[in-house]
This record gives C-alpha cells, sequence and structure tokens, in this order.
C-alpha cells in the first residue's frame, strides 16, 4: 500500500464498509463513477430563468416628489 503522505489531496477516497477489494476492483470502480460524472457534467444544462409577463410590463419605481417645487393649490 501507500503511505498517507504520498496520496495526492484530490485523489479520489473510496473507504470499504465490509468485505475487501483488490486494487484493480477499486480502480474499476473509481474509473466508472469518475466517467459518470463526467459525462454527467458536461451533459447538465441549467434552466433558462424566465420573466412573466408582469414583470416585462411592470414600470419601474417612480421617484420621490419633490417637496421643494411647488404644484396644484397647496403651492401656498
Amino acid at each position: 500500500m501507500t503511505e498517507p503522505d504520498d496520496i495526492p489531496a484530490d485523489a479520489p477516497h473510496v473507504r470499504l464498509r465490509r468485505g475487501s477489494a483488490t486494487p484493480e476492483e477499486l480502480a474499476a470502480v473509481i474509473a466508472v463513477v469518475s466517467e459518470s460524472l463526467v459525462h454527467e457534467a458536461s451533459t447538465a444544462v441549467a434552466d433558462e430563468p424566465t420573466v412573466s409577463a408582469w414583470r416585462i410590463s411592470a414600470r419601474g419605481v417612480a421617484n420621490d416628489l419633490r417637496r421643494d417645487v411647488p404644484w396644484g393649490r397647496w403651492a401656498g
């Protein structure tokens, strides 16, 4: 077996819960799972964000009223 210092930080980690596996069996499992993850990542598609008709037609927020400009009957 390899020493813990010889193992790269990004190496796959497999823990056997029971039984024993040969190094070839472990390598086969790691290869299959790694290929499956690569395939899944390459075919993954994020949903396009949808914008509702309400949001498209809605106006922006109005600015505050200017209190320094007199208007209407309350101009005083």
